[in-house]
């Protein structure tokens, strides 16, 4: 028997505040409660049979009382809540130093050379969403061909061009100077292009996104598998945020929807190893955005999806269900929330209503992943295998 585990990461979808959710700006943080406790329809019974109402600190899904898998939460060890830690965190990286952010926009030591080596001059320069942004600088950039560079709370920087002024190919190449001037002492973890389309008043941002991430410090579980001679099939975002270190094949995608299709269409296929998946609207659309009903809305349209990529599994199969930080829409400001993330497992060798309690670290999925696969542990994590196989 070929087993396979699929890994979908529900990118930002937090279930309570970390212990030191504070000393981040974090408090009374919930992604998963506050929607919830926000909005008057909640219909997600499908990720309530796989317990998600079950975990601590969820008062506002119902729990059940017949979960057909594995639940609980796991801690981050890691000095941040940004999408590159989460992520390398899962598979086995714990990250010490968190990656420089930029509050006050990137020093002149920084723009001013990245202007003279992509010939455009630099608006912005600060903290924006991604949206206001455009519709603040859009026109401006389209009549002088200025790039629009921002940042965030995470440790990004951010080019913005509408494609009809920089194409798509130019753009990359711009991302591709700034990824490698900033490193060392400016050093970011990501450089992300955010091309966009339309006309002053009504800008939209298109599926041409493209993440320039930093190579992982160490190898993860994705280098061990690969390693062992297994399939490491990544979907969404999942490559750039590895710099495709680890990985044996991958695509990218144009929302959630797109994502769980691409997923079905490698589960269905003849592979081995592991599928990791992003879902990244989650994030993006609404957690961002600061929209609770939109989010509300995609984790539904998620829950609809669950039976059919449950159905997916070959025997020997396991689903796991993730999140990578929190970004809770109730919040203020614009930025991710440090928060606890779920972990829902499900399969044919999985005990029914197993408890898993909270998890001291996201490497603890990376050597669970190990385990299960038959693969050396990594350096981190503690594999809660063992607590959720069924006997014999």
């Amino acid at each position: 028997m070929n087993k396979r585990v699929i890994l979908m990461i529900l990118d930002s979808l937090g279930v309570g505040a970390l212990p030191d959710s504070e000393k981040y700006g974090d408090v009374g943080v919930n992604t998963l409660n506050n929607i919830a406790k926000n909005v008057d329809r909640f219909e997600i019974p499908n990720l309530i049979k796989m317990g998600i109402g079950n975990l601590e600190g969820i008062t506002h899904v119902p729990s059940s009382d017949d979960v057909i898998g594995a639940y609980g939460r796991s801690m981050e060890v890691s000095n941040g809540k940004d999408t590159t830690m989460g992520h390398w965190e899962i598979a086995g990286l714990n990250i010490s130093e968190p990656f420089n952010t930029y509050p006050d926009g990137f020093p002149e030591e920084i723009i001013k050379p990245f202007e003279e080596k992509t010939g455009r001059k630099v608006v912005c320069n600060a903290p924006a969403s991604g949206t206001v942004v455009i519709d603040e600088f859009g026109k401006h950039h389209m009549e002088t061909g200025d790039l629009i560079v921002y940042t965030s709370a995470d440790s990004v920087f951010q080019i913005a061009a509408h494609e009809e002024i920089v194409p798509i190919d130019e753009l990359y190449k711009y991302c591709e100077i700034a990824r490698e001037m900033l490193m060392g002492k400016h050093q970011v973890a990501r450089v992300i292009a955010r091309p966009f389309v339309g006309t002053p008043g009504n800008f939209t941002r298109t599926s041409n996104r493209h993440d320039y991430s930093l190579k992982p410090f160490d190898k993860t579980v994705l280098d061990q598998l690969k390693e062992a001679g297994k399939d490491v099939i990544a979907v969404g975002k999942i490559v750039d945020i590895f710099d495709g270190e680890g990985i044996t094949e991958s695509v990218h995608t144009k929302s959630n929807m797109d994502g769980v299709d691409k997923t079905l269409e490698y589960m269905k296929a003849d592979n081995h190893g592991l599928i990791f998946s992003n879902l990244v609207d989650f994030d993006a659309m609404f957690g961002h955005r600061r929209n609770i009903e939109g989010y509300r809305d995609a984790i539904e349209e998620f829950d609809k999806r669950l039976p059919e990529i449950q159905a997916a599994m070959k025997p020997g199969d396991i689903l796991m269900l993730a999140a990578d930080h929190g970004n809770d829409p109730s919040y203020t400001g614009t930025d991710h929330t440090r928060e606890y993330i779920p972990m829902l497992v499900f399969g044919d060798a999985i005990k029914a209503g197993t408890d898993l309690g909270t998890r001291k670290s996201f490497a603890d999925i990376a050597a669970t992943i190990a385990e299960v696969l038959e693969i050396d542990a990594p350096k981190n994590g503690e594999s809660f295998f063992g607590i959720m196989k069924k006997e014999g």
